[in-house]
C-alpha cells in the first residue's frame, strides 16, 4: 500500500505540474483570440442598388450611424466610376458626433478606385470609445466633374438610427459601407482567474482521489491508472496485433495509411473542387483534414463495435478488465491517424498553407475526436453483445454521419432548415475547430475549447456507465 501511495503521489504531482504548464502554453498560443473576436456589432455592407451623387469639388456626402463595436477598426465604402478614367483626391473621415471629434480619416486616390471597388479607411490601433456612440461618415473630394467617383448606395436598408444626407439634404436609402472591429472576450479577459479555480477544482479532486486511495476505499479513476499499468504489456500486444492484422499480407503494408488519405482527397478533389472550390480557399487541405479525422472516427467505432465479440476467448479464460479491448482497439486507430497526419502536413506545405502558432491547438481537437471516439467505441462494443444487428445499424448511421459532416463541402450550401444538423453534430465541432488552427492560423474562442470539452466527456462518462453496467453480463451472451 506504501508503494502504490507513493505511485499515486507522485502521478498527482506530474499531473498538477503537466497543468500548470499547459495553461501557459495555451496562453501563449492562443494569442490574441484568447482576448478579443471578430466583433458581433459589425456592419455588412448592404447590395449596391444606385449610385449617390457624382463627388465632385464642394459636394458631400455624409452618413450617420452608430455600431455595437467594442474595438472599432476600418470602415469601408462600395464606389462607381461610371466605367470611365477618373482623377482626383477623395477623402473619408469619421467624426464622434457627440463631441465633434475625428476618429480616423484617409485620402485615396480616384484614378485606383475600380467600378464596385472598396476604399477602407483603417486604424492600426482599435478606436474604443465608439460603442453605440452616433457616429457620422463624410465623403468628399476635389475631383473636376466628368472625372470623379461616386459612393453607391441602397434602398434596402431598414436600419433606424442610419440616415443619408447628400450636400445636406437627407436622402432616402443607405451608403454602401461597411464597418469592422473586435470585441472582448470575458472569458479571455478574465483567464487567469478561471485558470486559477479550475486548477484548485483539479487539485481538490486529486486530494480527494488521494485521500480515499489512502483509507484503502476504491476510486475507480485510480483503478483505472493502475490496471492499464499493470496490463501495459498485454495493451501493447493487442494494438500490434490489431495493427499488423490490418495490414497482413499486403504489399505496400502500413503505407496505405501514408496513402489512403492522399488517394481519397484525389478522388473527392476531383469530383467535387469544381462544385466548392469557389467557396473554399484551400480546398484541397480543407477536404484532407475532413478524410482524415472522419477515417479515424469511422475506424475506431468500426473496431470497437467487434472489439468484445472478437477477443471471446480470451475474456471466458483470462481475466483482464474488459474495457482494454475497445481501447485497444482505439489506440490502434491512433496509429494509423498519426500516420495519416504526415500526407496532411506535406500538402498543407505543398498548396502554401502558413503555419502560425495556432496550429498546435488543432492537437486538442484531435484528442477530443480521440476520446470522443472511446466513449462512443464504449457504448457500441457492449450493445453489440446483447444485439449483434448494431453493426448493421452502425453502418447505415456512420454513412449518415459522414454526410452530415462537412467533410468535402461547405457548411454555408445547407439551407436554413437544415442548419440545426450541425448544431447537434458532435463531429462538426472538432472539424470545424481543426481547420480553424491549421488553414486560419487562428484559435477559436475560448468556448468553443469548452465546448468541446465537454461533448467528449460526456460521450465518455455515457459511454464507460454503459459499459461498467453491462460487463459483468458478458460472457453469458458470448
Amino acid at each position: 500500500m506504501a508503494e502504490i501511495s507513493i505511485n499515486i503521489t507522485k502521478t498527482l504531482t506530474v499531473a498538477a505540474i503537466a497543468y500548470i504548464i499547459l495553461v501557459f502554453l495555451f496562453y501563449w498560443l492562443a494569442g490574441d483570440q484568447l482576448h478579443f473576436r471578430q466583433s458581433r456589432g459589425n456592419i455588412a455592407m448592404e447590395a449596391a442598388e444606385a449610385g449617390t451623387v457624382e463627388l465632385v469639388q464642394g459636394t458631400v456626402v455624409e452618413q450617420s450611424f452608430s455600431a455595437k463595436i467594442q474595438r472599432l477598426q476600418s470602415v469601408s465604402v462600395q464606389w462607381g466610376t461610371y466605367y470611365r478614367p477618373n482623377s482626383g483626391t477623395v477623402y473619408m473621415e469619421l467624426y464622434n458626433q457627440l463631441d465633434g471629434s475625428l476618429i480616423m480619416s484617409q485620402s485615396f486616390d480616384a484614378a485606383m478606385i475600380s467600378e464596385g471597388g472598396l476604399t477602407t479607411m483603417a486604424v492600426e490601433t482599435p478606436v474604443e470609445t465608439v460603442y453605440d456612440v452616433p457616429l457620422l461618415l463624410r465623403l468628399w473630394s476635389d475631383s473636376q466633374p466628368g472625372s470623379a467617383v461616386s459612393p453607391l448606395m441602397s434602398f434596402s436598408a431598414t436600419e433606424e438610427n442610419f440616415s443619408l444626407t447628400l450636400n445636406g439634404a437627407p436622402s432616402e436609402g443607405v451608403l454602401c459601407f461597411s464597418a469592422s472591429g473586435e470585441d472582448y472576450i470575458w472569458t479571455g479577459l478574465h483567464y487567469w482567474e478561471f485558470a486559477a479555480g479550475f486548477g484548485a477544482l483539479l487539485a481538490l479532486a486529486c486530494v480527494m482521489i488521494w485521500a480515499r486511495w489512502k483509507k484503502g476505499k476504491h476510486s475507480y479513476v485510480v483503478n483505472a491508472l493502475i490496471a492499464v499499468k499493470k496490463y501495459k504489456f498485454l495493451i501493447r500486444q493487442l494494438v500490434s496485433r490489431d495493427f499488423k492484422t490490418k495490414y497482413k499480407r499486403s504489399v505496400l503494408g502500413v503505407f496505405w495509411s501514408f496513402l489512403n488519405p492522399l488517394l481519397m482527397m484525389s478522388v473527392q478533389y476531383f469530383v467535387f473542387s469544381t462544385l466548392f472550390r469557389s467557396d473554399i480557399p484551400n480546398y484541397s487541405v480543407y477536404l484532407l483534414i475532413g478524410i482524415v479525422s472522419f477515417n479515424f472516427f469511422s475506424e475506431a467505432c468500426g473496431m470497437s463495435l467487434t472489439s468484445i465479440l472478437g477477443n471471446a476467448g480470451l475474456i471466458t479464460k483470462v481475466y483482464v478488465p474488459k474495457y482494454i479491448y475497445p481501447l485497444t482497439r482505439v489506440m490502434s486507430s491512433v496509429v494509423n491517424l498519426s500516420i495519416s497526419l504526415i500526407p496532411l502536413v506535406i500538402v498543407s506545405l505543398v498548396t502554401g498553407v502558413r503555419f502560425h502558432r495556432p496550429v498546435v491547438l488543432a492537437l486538442f481537437f484531435l484528442l477530443c475526436l480521440v476520446v470522443f471516439s472511446l466513449g462512443l467505441g464504449l457504448l457500441l462494443s457492449a450493445s453489440m453483445v446483447f444485439f449483434r444487428d448494431t453493426q448493421f445499424l452502425w453502418g447505415v448511421f456512420s454513412m449518415a454521419w459522414m454526410y452530415a459532416t462537412p467533410i468535402f463541402y461547405p457548411e454555408t450550401i445547407l439551407p436554413d432548415e437544415f442548419k440545426f444538423i450541425l448544431t447537434i453534430n458532435p463531429l462538426y465541432y472538432f472539424l470545424k475547430n481543426t481547420r480553424m488552427c491549421i488553414l486560419d492560423g487562428l484559435s477559436p474562442e475560448p468556448v468553443a475549447y469548452f465546448q468541446c470539452a465537454v461533448i467528449t466527456l460526456v460521450m465518455l462518462l455515457v459511454g464507460a456507465l454503459v459499459f461498467r453496467k453491462a460487463q459483468d453480463r458478458f460472457v453469458l451472451y458470448l
